[in-house]
């Protein structure tokens, strides 16, 4: 199909598309790597009067470490997160799932900050970020701000973002000490998760100290599984001890019924997918 009618500008600076984005109201929308907005356009469930690139915007690349955390501009690509070498050392499960995203082509045009901004409830970032504690740095028209994953993904497809506003990088913090996986189950090779789970595991003298679990596809924003991670702080860090911990891990999720899974096989399936990555990234 053909998109409906739009402007398009491309922009130098984030100053520039906070501007351009005003100017446009409710009715612009940014344009990062493309892979997930332009089918929409083409689909037309998306038909703004405004697209504003930020492909020319160079300060919105690339990864820095500062000090206990990382910084990943927003427009950093999927490819480029994956293989960082920062990214691998302290921040491994964003890899791990950014590695699982798509196919090759989309790993290279897709961004890191775009597919947390489109916020799908299958997208396998926004789970990750969730668990990681990330930290969403945000310029609108007010200044810049900081906004935290688990109150960055509002609802179905919906962010904290408001008009006018550009991510512009998200901040990391190091998990040094952790060891962590990420599990996802797609019915074919490049599809989105039916039920994705990111897992994160610090061990000590033979328990595990301290789990962080985030669940993908199981509600309209990614959900943390509080009620696993609490059964798994001290727990033996055994296969019946995760098996007993992952059989929570549903636990306040809404799971969605759609054309793909029906939410009492998504449940079933946050289980096995959770034990798997908690038994991986605790090494048992």
């Amino acid at each position: 199909m053909i998109p409906a009618p739009f402007d398009y500008t491309r922009v130098a600076t984030v100053e520039d598309a906070v501007a351009a984005l005003a100017g446009a109201g409710e009715d612009g929308k940014v344009l990062a790597g493309g892979q997930s907005l332009l089918p929409m356009l083409r689909l037309r469930l998306a038909a703004p009067t405004m697209l504003v690139d930020l492909g020319g915007v160079a300060e919105l690349r690339g990864v820095r470490d500062d000090g206990d955390a990382l910084i990943i501009g927003a427009m950093t690509t999927h490819d480029e997160v994956v293989k960082h070498p920062l990214v691998r050392e302290h921040a491994p499960l964003i890899a791990q799932a950014a590695e699982t995203v798509g196919d090759r082509q989309i790993r290279h045009l897709g961004t890191f900050g775009g597919s947390l901004a489109h916020a799908d409830p299958a997208g396998d970032l926004p789970g990750v970020a969730l668990a990681l504690d990330a930290v969403m740095s945000v310029a609108g028209p007010g200044g810049m701000r900081d906004v935290r994953a688990s109150e960055f993904f509002v609802d179905y497809f919906t962010t904290a973002l408001g008009p006018g506003d550009v991510l512009v990088s998200v901040r990391v913090p190091k998990l040094t000490g952790w060891t962590t996986h990420y599990e996802k189950f797609h019915q074919m090779a490049q599809s989105w998760s039916v039920v994705g789970v990111a897992a994160a595991v610090r061990r000590s003298n033979g328990s595990i100290a301290e789990a962080r679990v985030a669940l993908t596809n199981m509600g309209v924003t990614p959900v943390r599984a509080h009620g696993v991670e609490e059964a798994l702080a001290g727990a033996p860090a055994t296969a019946d001890a995760v098996a007993t911990a992952a059989a929570r891990a549903a636990d306040g999720a809404s799971p969605l019924t759609d054309g793909v899974a029906s939410a009492e096989y998504r449940t079933h399936l946050a289980s096995v997918l959770t034990k798997r990555a908690v038994m991986a990234a605790g090494g048992l």
